[in-house]
């Protein structure tokens, strides 16, 4: 059994961040933030390979089942979630309002072993989104044949 860690240090620029954020870096609010050394715009990712299936998970707290869509074409799993939330409150002298609004998505190239036409069992619990791909019946291959040149 193998178990990989995505490791998405990097993902939004694939040059060094360091000479970027040195580029912004000044006395304004603005970009002095952490934008490039942030990582929660992606969640945390575990792919497991067992016996006849591979098993993904994602770390994905906050969400309601209902909050995610999969989908699977041509051996590329697709992952998303979007949640929106706005509460507004009215009292006699103040008017409050908040919202927020957090989202991903997530695209897997995946082995030509993973049989496409098979059920993907999808379950969320405890803020994990877990996915049971099953693996195709590997046969044995044909042996080669050589052809006489005449």
């Amino acid at each position: 059994m193998s178990l990989i860690k995505f490791n998405n240090r990097n993902r939004l620029f694939p040059w060094n961040n360091t000479n970027l954020k040195d580029f912004f870096s000044s006395d304004d609010f603005f970009f002095n933030d952490n934008f490039f050394e942030d990582d929660s715009l992606m969640p945390a990712m575990n792919v497991k390979e067992l016996e006849g299936e591979f098993e993904v998970e994602f770390a994905a707290p906050g969400f309601k089942k209902s909050d995610f869509e999969v989908t699977l074409e041509d051996h590329m799993l697709n992952v998303s979630a979007k949640k929106e939330m706005k509460k507004e409150e009215e009292k006699d002298d103040y008017m409050r309002r908040e919202f927020s609004y957090n989202a991903f998505k997530r695209s897997l190239r995946l082995p030509e072993t993973v049989d496409n036409m098979a059920d993907i069992k999808a379950t969320y619990k405890d803020g994990i989104l877990k996915l049971n791909l099953l693996k195709k019946e590997i046969t044995e291959e044909t042996p080669k044949k050589v052809i006489e040149v005449i």
